[in-house]
């Protein structure tokens, strides 16, 4: 055999090789078991440094580490805090090194929403930040309920933003922990709720939010199923007109390259926007496992997208358990495009294999000629 002839041979094979790979490893997503004792974690970030995952604690004044073999340690462990708070929203500040956190207390212990920040090199406590209530609001006139700090997002100065989910309005936390009510805007009054009386959570508002680059934030309510846009400056919001209202979303996620993921207990939502985000689609979603209590999702390594199964109504039932898990979810919609490619450059390696075919008979038959 010509050395031409076994040098393209081989690179089909490697090519096919390749090829074969690349569909096994499209076809697999990731599952991350792991247990700890009533962790029942609600809030959950990605550490692009340490390459692990953070989760909270609906019970325990703790947050840990969870590698993507499911291996769990104590991240933080601060024996200094209210007894029983619960860690909810967390987020990295990887401009930093800092760990966020919301803490907030569920009754009948003493009302109590504040955000932590711990260095995650030393893990030392930078600042505890006590925040305001608002005076003016519906839950200090009539009593309803008690102000709820639920997640944060950071920008790329150091502040934090943090929702209130009863209270419908974002905290700001500046890089020393000044805290103030940043954004109390209409339009997060502007929607009545689409849940029943009587239905859990009918009063969560304003939920996950996550910042983008360009200057803003981009919040989802809870009990509308809205979407909002805040400018980081002044905080002025406006509704996200999308093709179809989320519902009882909560978490909400921002790929690299604009996609916005947003959680419920029931599904994940893919969503793009060409115009930033004064609208926006949805353009995919996949159904979650519904007992497993979906309640956060992050962008993990390489773009991915993983939720957090923490089973939180099981803990707030007072059951017991050890086992959670973190799962990468996929669109089907762009599972199924990556395919396609695959079947284009299987297509265009025949297709090479067969014009080199040709080529090589056409040499042959020139030869031929040549020595007849």
């Amino acid at each position: 055999m010509s050395p031409i002839k076994t040098s393209f041979i081989s690179l089909v094979i490697i090519v096919t090789m390749g090829v074969a790979v690349a569909v096994a490893v499209a076809g697999k997503t990731h599952v991350i078991d792991f247990r700890w004792p009533n962790l029942y974690p609600e809030g959950m970030a990605w550490d692009p440094l340490a390459q692990h995952f953070i989760v909270g604690s609906l019970n325990h004044r703790t947050i840990h580490s969870v590698s993507d073999a499911g291996v769990v340690e104590t991240l933080i462990s601060d024996p200094t805090l209210p007894e029983n708070v619960t860690v909810l929203g967390l987020t990295v500040d990887f401009t930093k090194n800092r760990l966020l956190a919301c803490l907030h207390s569920v009754s009948p212990l003493p009302p109590f929403n504040a955000l932590v920040a711990y260095d995650l090199r030393t893990r030392r406590r930078l600042f505890l930040s006590l925040l305001p209530s608002d005076p003016d609001s519906l839950i200090a006139s009539i009593g309803r309920g008690r102000d709820v700090a639920n997640d944060v997002a950071v920008d790329f100065k150091g502040n934090a933003y943090v929702t209130n989910s009863v209270g419908n309005f974002i905290w700001k936390v500046n890089e020393e922990g000044e805290a103030w009510i940043f954004s109390r805007s209409p339009a997060f009054s502007r929607y009545p709720s689409v849940m029943g009386e009587n239905e859990p959570f009918n009063d969560c508002g304003l939920n996950g939010i996550a910042y983008v680059s360009k200057g803003y934030l981009l919040v989802v309510q809870s009990n509308t199923g809205k979407m909002f846009k805040v400018d980081e400056e002044n905080g002025k919001a406006r509704t996200v007109l999308l093709n179809q209202d989320l519902v009882m979303p909560d978490g909400i996620a921002i790929r690299r390259d604009g996609v916005g993921l947003v959680v419920s207990t029931q599904k994940l939502w893919f969503l793009k926007s060409d115009d930033s985000w004064g609208e926006g689609v949805v353009y995919d979603k996949t159904a979650l496992e519904e007992e497993g209590f979906a309640t956060s999702v992050v962008v993990g390594e390489e773009g991915r997208a993983y939720v957090l199964y923490g089973h939180v109504m099981e803990g707030i039932n007072g059951k017991e358990r050890e086992g959670f898990k973190i799962v990468e979810v996929r669109s089907e919609r762009e599972s199924g495009e990556e395919h396609v490619w695959i079947y284009v450059l299987l297509g265009l390696g025949l297709a090479y294999f067969l014009i080199w075919r040709f080529q090589m008979k056409q040499l042959v038959n020139n030869m031929d000629k040549k020595i007849n």
